[in-house]
């Protein structure tokens, strides 16, 4: 072989050589490259997944914290238009009760509510009040039971009070305490047909 064969031969070598160590560098390269990359789109999906996990997290509690505001709203127009209703209600029946009252059956309430109390007293000495409204029905009273009445100063709707001092006892069937009672106790059930 001569000497440019050797050296062709050589150089032929030494490219081959040299591409496959190029060859194997650029793999080398192109493989980490390619390892960086995926742990890159691996970082960045996680990421991604924390924000969109972190956005829902936050779209949820708004829309929680959204609802829960609309409930508290909701409850309070209920409420005022409950109390709209109560209100109505009592008025309605503060008129039946008017009415009521002028009749027989209201005085034989009356004579029966004398009667207990002076039951209750027991001999005690006790002051019976009527409402003034009831004056004209005081006789009459008076007369079915055979107790003393007193004409209230206060009004009280109807009904009567009873005082026994001996023993510290007010005794108070009046309507506007028993209508107080009742106004402050009642509660819309909303539809429950069970009650």
């Amino acid at each position: 072989m001569t000497l440019e064969e050797k050296i062709q031969n050589l150089q032929r070598v030494s490219m081959k050589e040299a591409r496959a160590e190029g060859n194997a560098l650029i793999k080398g390269h192109a493989d980490f490259l390619s390892h960086r990359l995926s742990e890159y789109q691996q970082k960045m999906k996680m990421q991604a997944e924390n924000r969109i996990g972190n956005e829902k997290a936050r779209i949820r509690l708004r829309q929680n914290r959204d609802i829960s505001e609309y409930q508290i709203r909701l409850r309070r127009e209920l409420n005022e238009y409950q109390e709209e209703l109560k209100k109505k209600l009592f008025g309605r029946v503060r008129e039946l009760l008017k009415i009521y009252m002028k009749t027989g059956e209201y005085l034989d309430l009356l004579s029966r509510q004398v009667r207990e109390a002076m039951l209750y007293a027991d001999g005690e000495e006790t002051v019976i009040y009527i409402n003034a409204s009831d004056r004209e029905l005081k006789e009459a009273i008076e007369e079915r039971t055979g107790a003393l009445l007193t004409v209230s100063s206060e009004d009280f709707t109807g009904g009567i009070r009873a005082v026994i001092r001996t023993k510290n006892i007010l005794i108070d069937r009046s309507f506007s305490r028993a209508l107080e009672k009742e106004y402050a106790d009642f509660l819309f059930r909303g539809g429950d047909k069970n009650v």
